[in-house]
């Protein structure tokens, strides 16, 4: 089977095609494509970012979104169309960007610039982007020679891009795979089926292959672990798992949906998770990560389960026997096991949405504020009535090996005041909940102190009190 996708409105069809190897390695190495740079291979600082473009879900134009081509596998390519920096003009005939980065003298050693341009196009050309402010868009995107002002700078000035999609959306359509796809390469195999049912056929031939979504997770196993995956089943392009439901009931989301378009969903129900959500790794990698990706690799310092959990969300688990529900709590069994059998796979996510007189805190702590894995995440939702908790619901990512409640903390909050003498007991309490790990992110110490003061954040920011920067409306460079 070959992958077909468009560069610069031509068809690139690859046979043979080795299941992990990235669009990165594919532009330099094959293409000469060279623009598009390579620093961290793990899809954190940005320089390798391109633009991948299909459809929008009405069809009438083309929805471009950053990625980082270093952890896209080319088979999620197929039916797509890509842009890199040298796709944006020649150096006689310059975007208007690019002489905005040029008057702004927004380059210093050039490393990261292509990058930097092709974020900041993306924000120019895609619908979704227009709506984000700069400094979001950038948040993936890292400069060693420290020039985010005059970068900053460049895109406030550079105007938005009018574009006709007429063309490329017929191009797409033509390349767009009707039915299941996949390859050989060697002894390997891929496969992409085009229904959530053609994936339950597949997982029973094939219980033991590698499901596959985003890759912001897997692609690091190959680019940094060298591993070796005989297997892989690509669902990220499967519609009916790409499907968002709201009503005043909840959120369905599907297990494919990207972050970034679970975003604005997820903000409505709180805004703090919004907040949180918009603090998952940079643009580029909520582009391509799925929400059910984030939740099946159960690890226990991804963000979005901490936040799930406290909203009392349910997890949707498929097969081809059928269905089964549970709280999303139930998922995660021990470190790197959870409740899935290897014929199963994530379906969807069922979030209920709080009253609106509910309580409820969600917040991350990272050594870098953006585009930085947690140390610790606490998420927080508490029932009043007449100013007592008549439920609480307490949940961490990074304080044991898994994500999970809190029960003693739980049981210290439920039945009392609402007020700051409940809080300090139910801080106190959290010590006999957790006993976490000492590593690179933090202590054991630290992340049990800091796991208390993240409670206490709740009850200052109830009470009023500014507890961030946002509080006290500071942008903090954001434009």
């Amino acid at each position: 089977m070959t992958v077909r996708f468009l560069l610069d409105g031509d068809i690139v069809t690859l046979t043979d095609v080795d299941p992990t190897a990235t669009l990165v390695d594919h532009l330099r190495y094959a293409m000469k494509r060279t623009g598009t740079k390579v620093g961290c291979a793990e899809g954190d600082c940005g320089a390798c970012t391109v633009l991948v473009g299909e459809p929008n879900a009405a069809g009438d134009t083309v929805d471009w979104r950053a990625v980082n081509s270093c952890i896209q596998f080319l088979p999620m390519l197929d039916g797509k169309a890509v842009m890199t920096v040298e796709s944006l003009g020649t150096p006689d005939t310059l975007t208007p960007l690019q002489t905005s980065m040029a008057a702004n003298g927004s380059s210093q050693c050039g490393f990261c610039t292509p990058g930097f341009v092709m974020a900041l196009h993306g924000r120019s050309i895609g619908a979704r982007g227009h709506t984000l402010p700069v400094a979001d868009v950038l948040a993936g995107n890292l400069c060693r020679c420290t020039g985010y002002g005059p970068i900053l700078a460049a895109a406030r000035d550079a105007p938005p891009v009018i574009t006709d999609d007429t063309g490329l959306l017929s191009a797409l359509r033509a390349i767009a795979p009707t039915e299941t796809t996949g390859g050989t390469h060697a002894t390997r195999r891929w496969f992409a089926p085009a229904t959530s049912d053609a994936l339950a056929t597949l997982l029973v031939a094939h219980p033991d292959a590698r499901i596959v979504a985003g890759a912001t997770d897997v692609a690091l196993w190959v680019t940094k672990g060298l591993q070796t995956i005989q297997t892989l089943v690509f669902v990220g392009d499967i519609p009916d798992l790409r499907v968002i439901e709201e009503s005043e009931a909840g959120v369905r989301i599907g297990a494919a949906v990207r972050y970034a378009d679970a975003h604005a969903p997820l903000a409505r129900l709180h805004p703090d998770f919004g907040e949180l959500v918009r603090r998952f790794a940079g643009l580029q990698v909520r582009n391509a990560g799925t929400i059910g990706g984030n939740i099946a690799n159960g690890s226990p310092i991804g963000d979005g389960p901490p936040a799930l959990i406290a909203l009392g969300a349910t997890l949707t688990l498929r097969s081809i026997r059928g269905r089964r529900t549970m709280p999303m709590e139930a998922f995660f069994l021990d470190y790197g096991k959870q409740d899935r059998a290897p014929d199963e796979f994530v379906e969807s996510i069922w979030i209920p949405r709080p009253p609106a007189e509910d309580v409820i805190h969600m917040s991350k702590l990272s050594r870098r504020f953006d585009s930085d894995i947690s140390a610790v995440c606490g998420a927080f939702k508490l029932t009043l009535n007449d100013g007592r908790i008549t439920a609480a619901r307490v949940a961490f990512g990074g304080m044991a090996a898994t994500p999970r409640r809190a029960p003693a903390c739980e049981a210290a909050l439920i039945g009392e005041a609402f007020d700051k003498a409940t809080i300090d007991r139910a801080s106190v309490a959290l010590g006999q909940d957790y006993t976490p790990l000492n590593d690179v992110r933090g202590t054991a110490a630290y992340r049990t102190e800091a796991a208390a003061n993240l409670l206490q954040r709740l009850w200052h920011r109830a009470a009023g009190d500014p507890v961030s920067l946002m509080d006290l409306e500071v942008t903090d460079g954001r434009p």
